[in-house]
């Protein structure tokens, strides 16, 4: 089991696209040399071309994080070296270029990958580098009528790719401020339900100890007995917000935020006979395990898994019959299994927030969780919360 959600599906992508992006920078290699563009007589221009057409597939066929800062300066070096081929034939006044086809190509491929993951403030140094190494390319074989207008068609598409990167980071900004919208709203309702807790176990001690001062002159033994529940309360009020602490250092201020009461285990018969009389998917719920004496912070949560993965299987799960909820307690950990037996063998993509809410809460309890395919068929959600030596105890790091 992994500790975040699966994005194996977006990997998978990642690499089928690195191959055929390698592929079709071969087969126009290949072109390249058939058309006559390579000529053995003009080694060093061939030499100098292919290297222009390696370095730049180099640096767009890797992956980059958004915000990197030594892509547009791979970038501006690569279309540097490309101006200088293209000078270097000009005044050699040769009569066609060198890879025109494939140059081309990896100069428009890492300027795509320039816009949409180099940092903010240097996209404009490697991606004006590059659409100039771009329209000028023509220029090679010599400053004529169809050299300067293949120059401004070249500067177009360039402006055409340059605007589809643009396009491509607006939307990986927008699903990431999405994301962090999402966790915040998970840390602070974690918040939430610890302030509910700790109110239910705190007034319950502030009770208790009412009732041992009435009755300490009347009945001492009945005191001891009080003294022990309200230590036993005490201590699980405790150490409930130490397991939470991080999280809650990690919300803002919300005084006007909903208090709104816990679901637990208590509460998932009601959501499975729900989800199943709502039709046409039957859920069935199998405990394993004894499950009265459980921390609330881990009952609520999962709860909240079930209650996710049930929503996923009425969206996703298409063709399914059945769904099956399982909660298995071992000494250390609760474990939560969602499984569906829809007909969706294939990843559904990658994870979406509610998902990635679920990830955030899991893991602030130092537990598990992960999503994906069934060995057979369907799609399957597990989830490991730790109940004693695992769970944290100190400030945790969302």
């Amino acid at each position: 089991m992994t500790d975040t959600v699966s994005d194996q599906p977006r990997k998978i992508w990642f690499r089928l696209a690195q191959v055929g992006a390698a592929f079709g920078l071969l087969l126009l290699l290949f072109l390249d040399v058939y058309f006559g563009s390579f000529r053995p007589s003009d080694a060093a221009h061939a030499l100098a071309g292919l290297v222009a057409v390696g370095s730049a597939a180099l640096a767009w066929l890797v992956a980059h994080r958004l915000g990197a800062v030594a892509l547009p300066l791979i970038a501006a070096a690569a279309a540097g070296w490309s101006l200088l081929l293209t000078l270097s034939m000009y005044a050699a006044d040769l009569d066609g270029g060198v890879f025109a086809f494939a140059e081309t190509a990896a100069l428009l491929g890492l300027l795509l990958v320039v816009v949409r993951r180099s940092h903010r403030w240097l996209v404009a140094l490697g991606g004006g580098a590059l659409v100039t190494a771009i329209g000028a390319e023509p220029l090679r074989s010599g400053l004529g009528d169809s050299s300067v207008i293949l120059g401004l068609l070249f500067v177009l598409i360039a402006a055409s790719v340059a605007a589809t990167g643009g396009y491509l980071r607006t939307l990986d900004s927008g699903r990431r401020r999405q994301v962090q919208l999402v966790r915040a709203e998970q840390r602070a309702e974690l918040a939430r339900d610890l302030h509910d807790f700790v109110a239910h176990h705190v007034t319950g001690i502030v009770v208790q100890a009412q009732g041992a001062r009435i009755i300490a002159a009347q009945d001492p033994e009945r005191v001891v007995a009080a003294l022990e529940q309200i230590e036993r309360a005490g201590a699980e009020a405790m150490a409930s917000m130490r397991r939470m602490v991080g999280v809650l250092r990690a919300v803002d201020s919300e005084p006007d935020a909903p208090v709104a009461p816990l679901a637990g285990i208590a509460e998932l018969a009601p959501l499975v006979d729900g989800f199943t009389a709502a039709g046409p998917i039957a859920a069935r719920l199998h405990i394993e395990g004894h499950l009265d004496d459980l921390p609330v912070e881990v009952t609520s949560s999962a709860y909240r898994v079930v209650m996710e993965s049930l929503t996923n299987v009425r969206k996703h799960a298409h063709r399914a019959a059945r769904v099956d909820v399982v909660l298995h307690r071992i000494p250390d950990w609760l474990l939560v299994r969602v499984a569906d037996d829809g007909h969706s063998g294939l990843p559904r993509g990658g994870p979406g927030f509610g998902l990635i809410g679920l990830n955030e809460r899991v893991a602030a309890l130092g537990g598990r969780i992960q999503a994906g395919p069934g060995a057979a068929s369907g799609w399957v959600v597990e989830a490991a919360l730790p109940l004693g030596a695992h769970a944290p105890t100190g400030t945790m790091t969302a």
